[in-house]
Order: structure tokens, then sequence, then C-alpha cells
């Protein structure tokens, strides 16, 4: 068959009443669970594998492909309202979202958040469409290598992501770096910092560390300060798409910026929407004509990241479409069910099974089409849920993040974790510490001792190899080309201050 006329047959499929049914409680359903602080966009698509077992492969990646789009950006509703992030992949932006909240333009900054998103996911699904197979050879070349570098750049954006003290910033960095540290040595498979815990084997979850941090701190300081400066409630009122144009055709070069290294960045095997929206948001505020209103409430700072999160969702797919190599938690399901469906993922599943690939990549098109009038439904429902008397939204919030922080390992140790870090963030905050490193650190402290580790032993102990393969010295020239800007930047001060005094 050839691509028009499967492209066509899978289309005539998906536009079927009960499929396009499927499509929109699956987007009601991913929405409903995006929203709620802990409960992932994977976690959504897990609850949803039984329903596919009786469903047609076509109508069971529709599902799929709907609820994980409208998951992630339902992590925003929560963030930009309540600075509280949904999702994983809206904690990176969830400060500057909050702040445009508090200056009156929240609905402003979920619109930034809708159309972005629509926006990075198309990118995404038509470079999955037409360069998929030449995408995935280039990341299946990344090696341990590659991957530490892009580590270490994605860790630099910490310090992009810091505000006013990078002193702060890297402190608190290297706090979610030791953190990072507990659980199995990678090298030696020596337990590091359990106290003679079997729950901390494994290390600190990242997901109930973020609804701790997050959430948990937000929820302590209502109950201690009640109605001062992030205790009001705040809306979505007034327009959400107006003024949406002239913002994107400003930002237009950031907007393209953040869709094609999120759709990379998602096509990368274990990177993920999370990791392409730090890495988006810190390489937009340091390429910015404007830094210093970053952290202010900066609309800017939701472009880049807000377009990297759903294009990172589609460049997933790529790796698992073409090599069987799951780009995320989400895609390795999805491949779970091409083989439970009798499908085998790899080159020849565009060939022998075309009518599958292309209705996967209609879906994504129409999931992203739907977002916008079902995400204008939901800020403005989410609008008269925030009307509710603070004490019991508060009080709400705090039983969905315990189910969040339970829900993932159904653990009672993940709801304690999320009660010392809510703890930790409120003592953090106080002293005018920011946390978003922190989950930084946890997030990619792992990743890079992994790969390091593994880099050291391929390598027998020699760096050369780190530079000596072209992609790898590509990344290790960017990163270090930031590292000495970021010392040049700390000490140009220093040296005009003294250069001054000489003179």
């Amino acid at each position: 068959m050839d691509p028009i006329s499967a492209s066509l047959s899978a289309l005539s499929q998906l536009l079927q009443p009960k499929i396009l049914m499927l499509m929109v409680l699956a987007s009601v359903f991913g929405i409903v669970v995006g929203a709620m602080p802990g409960l992932t966009a994977t976690m959504a698509i897990a609850l949803l594998v039984p329903i596919t077992f009786a469903l047609d492969p076509i109508a069971a990646f529709a599902v799929i492909v709907t609820a994980t789009a409208m998951a992630i950006f339902a992590g925003d509703i929560p963030g930009v309202l309540m600075r509280i992030p949904g999702t994983p992949a809206s904690a990176a932006y969830t400060d500057e979202s909050f702040a445009m909240t508090k200056k009156g333009q929240g609905a402003f900054a979920l619109g930034t958040c809708v159309t972005t998103s629509v926006i990075g996911g198309l990118f995404g699904t038509a470079v999955l469409m037409f360069a998929a197979p030449a995408i995935a050879r280039v990341a299946v070349q990344f090696s341990s290598y590659e991957y530490l570098w892009l580590g270490l750049l994605g860790l630099t954006a910490s310090v992009f992501v810091a505000g006013a003290s990078v002193l702060k910033a890297l402190i608190a960095m290297i706090l979610g770096l030791l953190i990072g540290c507990i659980g199995i040595d990678v090298a030696v498979g020596y337990p590091r910092f359990t106290f003679g815990s079997s729950d901390l084997l494994d290390g600190v979850n990242f997901i109930p560390a973020m609804i701790g941090l997050f959430a948990f701190s937000e929820i302590l300081r209502y109950a201690l300060r009640g109605d001062g400066p992030q205790g009001r409630t705040y809306s979505a009122n007034g327009p959400i798409f107006k003024g949406q144009g002239a913002l994107l055709w400003k930002y237009r070069w950031n907007l393209l910026r953040g869709s094609s290294i999120g759709t990379f960045i998602g096509a990368l095997p274990g990177a993920g929407a999370d990791i392409a929206a730090w890495v988006t948001y810190g390489l937009g505020r340091k390429l910015s004509k404007e830094p210093e209103k970053f952290g202010t409430g900066h609309a800017e700072g939701l472009v880049d990241a807000g377009a990297a999160n759903n294009a990172a969702i589609s460049g997933a797919w790529i790796p698992a479409l073409v090599f069987a190599i799951p780009g995320d938690s989400v895609t390795a399901i999805a491949i779970g069910i091409l083989y439970m469906k009798g499908l085998t993922p790899g080159p020849q599943i565009f060939t022998q099974q075309a009518p599958l690939v292309y209705a996967i990549f209609w879906a994504f098109i129409i999931a992203n089409l739907i977002m916008w009038p079902l995400a204008w439904i939901a800020i403005k429902a989410s609008g008269r849920i925030l009307r509710t008397p603070r004490n019991i939204l508060m009080s709400i919030v705090f039983l969905f993040a315990m189910l969040g922080a339970y829900a993932i390992n159904n653990s009672f140790f993940d709801v304690g974790v999320m009660l010392a870090f809510g703890v930790l963030g409120f003592v953090m905050e106080e002293n005018k510490f920011p946390i978003a490193p922190v989950i930084l650190g946890l997030v990619l402290g792992r990743m890079i001792e992994d790969h390091f580790m593994s880099s050291m032993m391929k390598a027998s102990g020699q760096w050369l190899p780190f530079f000596d393969r072209p992609l790898a010295a590509a990344l290790a020239t960017a990163t270090i080309i930031v590292w000495i800007t970021l010392i040049w930047r700390g000490l140009s001060p220093l040296l005009k201050t003294r250069i001054a005094k000489a003179g």
C-alpha cells in the first residue's frame, strides 16, 4: 500500500464516531489525571492498559496518544494557578507561570501553555511523520558518553533557572545530587546512605519529592501564614487566547527552538518530556535578550518549555516505532501493547503495518487539535473549583498529594518522603533558596552517575574517549562553553572591582 493510500485509510478509520468518542473520553481522563499532583501521564496510560485489551490496535493507540498529550498539558493548570505542578514536565517553569498569575496574567499564562503545547505537539508529529528513520538513526548512536554530556548540559540549567543568586542555586543543585546518591551504588552494587532501610535501596523517587517540595511546602505555608503573600486564591479569569498570536510571533524562534530540541530529546531513550522542559527553559533563559525578566513572570519562559513538552511526546515514538526502543515510560507501555496485539515494532512496521503507523500520526494531530477546546473548558472549570474556600481547597490538595505520593509504589514510605521534602522546601524558600534545582539534581544526578561510571569502565579510566566521538565532542564543547561563560560572568564583576581599585 502506498503512503497516501495508507494515510487516507488510517484517517478514515480514526474519524469513526466510536473512536472519536473514545479519544474525547481519553482526553477528559488525561486532563483529570494530569491536573492531580503526582498522578503522571505514565500513570494515566498504565490505568488505561486494561481498556486497550478490548480495543482494536488503532483505537487502542488513539486512546494512549490522546490521554498522554492531555495529561502533559493538564499538569500546567495547578502549576499556573497554585504553584503545584501536576506532572514532572511542568515543574521546570512552574515558578515562572505562577509569577505571571500573581501579576493577574493567569489566563494568559494558561493560554500560552495550551498554544505552545499544541504547536509543539504538531511540530513533533510532523518530524515523526517525515523524519522518523533519520532522527532515530542519530538517537541510537548516543552512547554513555553522549548521555553524560547531555545530562551535564541539562544540569547546568539549574543555574539558569536560579534567579538572582547563583550560589544558592548551586547549593540547592548539590543538595539534589547528594540526595540522588542514596541507594545502590551503580559501580559496586553496595548500598549508600540507606541507613539499613530497604525502602531506600532504589533511591529517593523524585515524584514524591516533587510533590513535597511544591505542594506540601505550599500547604505548610498556608497553614502557618493563612492569607499571606502566597495564601491568596488565584483564578484564570479573562480571555485565554487573546494576544497569543502576537506573543508567538514575537518569540517565534523560541517556539521553533523549543519544539526542535523537545523532539530530539524525546527521541533519546530514557530522556522524556521533563528533561526536555528543563533543558529548553534553561537554554531559553541563557539566550534571551531579557534574561533578567525570567523568574518574575515572563511569558518567554513558557514558550520554549511549553513547546518542548508535547514535542517530546511525539519524539519519544521515533525510536519506539523504528527500533522498538522506548523513548520514555509511556512508549515502553506502548511497545508492550504492540506486542500484545501481535505487532512487532521495527523498520518493517512502516511497510507491513502502514495503516497503524499512519493512524498513530493522525491520532497525534487530532489529539493536539482537540486540545484547544477541551483545554479551554478545563481552564474555565478550574476557575470555578478554585473559588472553593481556601482552607477546604488546601485540604483537598493535601489529600491528592498524599494519594499521588502513595500511588507511585503503593508505599506509605513515599508519603513520608513527600512530607519530609515538603518541610525541606518550606525551610529553603523561607531562606530564599530556589527549590527547582533540587528536583533537577534528583532527576539528572543518577542518570549522570550511571553514564559516567559506564563511560569510565569503557574508557579504562582514560579521559580522551569522552571526546572522541563526534556527537560527544559537540555536546562536550557546548557544555564547556556554557561553563566558561558562567565562570566569566561570576568573576567579571570581581575583576572590574579590582581594576577600579588598582586604577
